[in-house]
Formats: structure tokens, C-alpha cells, sequence
């Protein structure tokens, strides 16, 4: 009881025989999505501690913005039909953060900078795909030893992609005027044509001429990735280059392969 002044209403309820119940919710922890969910379902803390397993003041504390263990999660998920970004949006953010650290392994600050072999070694670890998708990727055409390994690779039964820029095309013609080469993009692409030509003789290898505007140089090998992002008036070669792993369906790797497919679907086999 309040011992001065207007009595307390939890006072005045507890003379009328009202006791504050136990398993009720506070007024502040209704802000709190979980709250919202659960009664959303028609349920209550003691409904959640039944089906559960738990104590009900480990609910309570839940309400009250402790987040539960993973598999509690996942229950709580199930019971009320929300999703734990819904129920618990900064566990969720952490998550996502997390994996996409671990989907980097490492960057270049350009392309020159990655080991000579990186693209070379990326391609021998592949054991069922092997995508490449570039403007003219004259560097890779050049290097034997590459050439070599994806022969391999298709013999083994690897299935290969490229997708090189049209040399008639309107953007590499554009993309060549950025960097300040004009023409020579389109004899890059040419030259890389003439070079892959026992390559794409080999069963399982396909070669398609695209003429988008190419964000980015892709380089997959099952889910392992070299990107190499395109900037304004900079040759590839100078620009960064992400060593990526595949590690979600919704991180950063999967949006590189997803901008692949893209540009496949809409590119043109060569002739």
C-alpha cells in the first residue's frame, strides 16, 4: 500500500481481491514483437511454457527482451507462423552480418594484385561447374596452364559456361571507349574467340556472346568466386577483385551467380 498521497491502482486491486497475476505481461514488454505474436495466436506465457518445455518466467525474460537459445527460436517460429527477422530483427541482422563475413575470403585492392595462379587454382577445385562470365577475359585465354585445366575439367565432366562480350556489340564498344582503348576491346574478345577455340570443341563447354552492361567479371567455380567489379574509365585489370564463398542462399555470392544466370539467359551462342 502507498504510504501517502492517491492509492496506488495495484493496491486498490489487491484490496478487492485482485492479485497481479504471474504469468501476465507487462505493459512495457507488450512492445516487444514476441508479445505481439504470441497473442496474435491467442496464446499467453503459460500456453508458450506448456508446449515449450520451459519454466514460465524463462518466457517471461523472453517477453521481456532476452532472446532465446536457437532452438527455442526455431519453436517459437513454428508456434506463432512470424519469422525470427520478425520476432527478433537485430538477432536476425547479426546473422546475416556474420555470414557475409564469412562469404568473403579474402580482396584484392586490383586485379593484379590477386596471386598469379588464383584464377588457375580456383578452376582446379571445381568438380562440377566452372562459369566465367567477362568482356573479353584475354588474360585467362593467354595463360596455357588455364586453358589446360579447363580441358581437364571438361573432360572430367565438369560443365563450363563462358560468356564473353559481342565484339559487334553496342557496349563493349562502349566499355571500350570508357577506358580510353576503343577498338582494342573488340580485338581482345576476337583474340580470346581464336584462343578458346579447343576449348569449346570439347563436349559439355558452351560459349555465348552477350552485349550488356557488364558490372562485373565473374569468375565461378562450383560456389567459390572471383569478382572482379567494373569501374568507370578503369580497366579490369586495376579494379578489386572478392574472393567470395558461397555460404547462403541469400548473401553475396548467390546475387554475383544470380546476375550470371541473367546475362546467360539473354546472351547469344556463338557461332
Amino acid at each position: 500500500m502507498s504510504t501517502g498521497g492517491e492509492p496506488r491502482l495495484q493496491d486498490v486491486l489487491g484490496l478487492l481481491g485482485y492479485a497481479e497475476p504471474t504469468l501476465g505481461v507487462r505493459e512495457a514488454d507488450v512492445k516487444h514483437p514476441l508479445v505481439r505474436a504470441v497473442r496474435s495466436v491467442g496464446l499467453d506465457a503459460a500456453d508458450v511454457a506448456a508446449r515449450l518445455g520451459v519454466d514460465p518466467k524463462t518466457v517471461q525474460r523472453w517477453f521481456g527482451g532476452r532472446v532465446p537459445y536457437p532452438r527455442y527460436r526455431a519453436a517459437l517460429v513454428d508456434l506463432t507462423g512470424w519469422t525470427e527477422r520478425d520476432l527478433w530483427p537485430d538477432v536476425a541482422r547479426a546473422s546475416q552480418a556474420d555470414a557475409m563475413g564469412r562469404e568473403v575470403r579474402t580482396a584484392y585492392p586490383h586485379r593484379s594484385a590477386a596471386p598469379p595462379d588464383a584464377w588457375l587454382r580456383l578452376f582446379e577445385r571445381a568438380e562440377h561447374q566452372i562459369d566465367v562470365l567477362a568482356y573479353s577475359a584475354l588474360f585467362l585465354a593467354e595463360n596455357a596452364d588455364t586453358l589446360r585445366v579447363l580441358q581437364d575439367k571438361a573432360r572430367d565432366g565438369v560443365r563450363i559456361r563462358l560468356a564473353l562480350g559481342d565484339p559487334d556489340g553496342t557496349q563493349v564498344a562502349r566499355r571500350g571507349a570508357e577506358e580510353g582503348v576503343d577498338g582494342i576491346m573488340q580485338m581482345r574478345i576476337r583474340n580470346t574467340l581464336i584462343l578458346c577455340r579447343p576449348l569449346t570443341s570439347e563436349p559439355g563447354v558452351r560459349l555465348r556472346l552477350h552485349d550488356t552492361v557488364l558490372y562485373a567479371s565473374i569468375y565461378r567455380a562450383d560456389d567459390e568466386l572471383l569478382v572482379n567489379p567494373h569501374v568507370y574509365g578503369c580497366p579490369a585489370s586495376y579494379a578489386p577483385v572478392l574472393h567470395l564463398i558461397r555460404t547462403a542462399d541469400d548473401g553475396m555470392a548467390t546475387t554475383y551467380l544470380d546476375s550470371f544466370e541473367r546475362v546467360w539467359a539473354s546472351a547469344r551462342d556463338a557461332e
